[in-house]
């Protein structure tokens, strides 16, 4: 069973504008997504239903996770203090 995973604009933008090793950190992170939504690791967003966050390094990916539709949304990606 494989998860969808799409992105906002907000979210690709912000994953657009990092400097390519951590870009492709965070795009190599996403893309394990789609076997498994909540990895090891994985934090429930308190006061939210769908939403998720996950660490990669510096990084934070915000996302929400739609089970009866098989899909992965990211919603944010950024520096740790950003998010």
């Amino acid at each position: 069973m494989s998860y969808e995973v799409e992105f906002t604009s907000a979210a690709a933008k912000q994953i657009r504008k990092l400097q390519r090793p951590a870009r492709e950190r965070l795009l190599d992170a996403i893309e394990d997504l789609q076997d498994d939504p909540r990895p090891h690791g994985a934090k429930k967003l308190v006061g939210e239903d769908l939403a998720w966050r996950i660490r990669v390094g510096d990084y934070r990916v915000i996302y929400e996770v739609i089970d009866s539709q098989l899909l992965v949304t990211v919603v944010r990606a950024a520096h740790r203090r950003e998010v």
